[in-house]
């Protein structure tokens, strides 16, 4: 993975609800490839944040697609919701599903791409009889229920293990990490393998401003490509 294929993916759950539209804005004229927006009920993690009125609110000033991360439990109770809202993507946790094949097809059916994360405890093992229904898969580097947590380093042996399973399959599926990204984690991440790295804190609270944050990510993961070449 090099970076210019690397994809930047702010999380508004970093950003100032006050003036979402604006902040969602400045990202995307930043460059950002994505908004992820997380979604959580306070059952399958700690906290509450949103739900298909935001997505369908950002879905009003983005013209970039909206990657929707469901950390609820029964999430196919809410697909449609969530895909008539303006999702893009909807990715589901493995440790929520009863009957992942079945939910992945159902987002498929609703029209989006279909995700799957893992939590830091589950192995990459976990998505090998449902690769081809998958076409993003997220490795959560931190423990999901609130922002600002520190990169997982142990986490880079499951993104490599993941690498070789998409590469081994033959099928252009997407690995986000998610999860402590910084200029310090994101050129980690690419050297694992991951396409997609979902941002918050260093983007929307940058004390540059969200510009900066996504130019810094960007050189980052430009210098760590040098190093790699060097």
């Amino acid at each position: 993975m090099t970076s210019e294929l690397i994809k930047i993916a702010p999380s508004i759950l970093a950003a100032d609800f006050g003036r979402l539209g604006e902040q969602v804005a400045r990202a995307q004229e930043a460059g950002a490839d994505l908004i992820h927006i997380d979604i959580m009920d306070g059952r399958f993690v700690p906290n509450i944040t949103m739900g298909p009125m935001v997505v369908e609110a950002v879905a009003k000033v983005a013209t970039i697609p909206l990657d929707v991360h469901l950390m609820i439990v029964e999430p196919d109770r809410f697909l449609r919701r969530f895909a008539d809202s303006g999702a893009n993507s909807i990715t589901v946790h493995v440790e929520a599903c009863t009957h992942l094949h079945r939910v992945l097809g159902q987002i498929d059916a609703a029209g989006c791409r279909a995700g799957v994360a893992l939590n830091p405890h589950s192995p990459a093992s976990a998505l090998g009889e449902v690769l081809d229904c998958v076409e993003i898969i997220n490795v959560m580097t931190v423990n999901p229920g609130f922002g600002g947590q520190s990169f997982i380093s142990g986490m880079t042996r499951k993104l490599r293990t993941l690498r070789a399973m998409v590469e081994d399959s033959g099928k252009d599926i997407e690995i986000e990490v998610d999860g402590g990204i910084n200029v310090d984690t994101i050129s980690i991440a690419i050297a694992a393998g991951a396409t997609i790295a979902i941002a918050g804190t260093c983007v929307f609270q940058h004390e540059q401003g969200i510009a900066a944050g996504i130019e810094e990510l960007r050189r980052a993961a430009a210098l760590a490509d040098a190093d790699g070449e060097s």
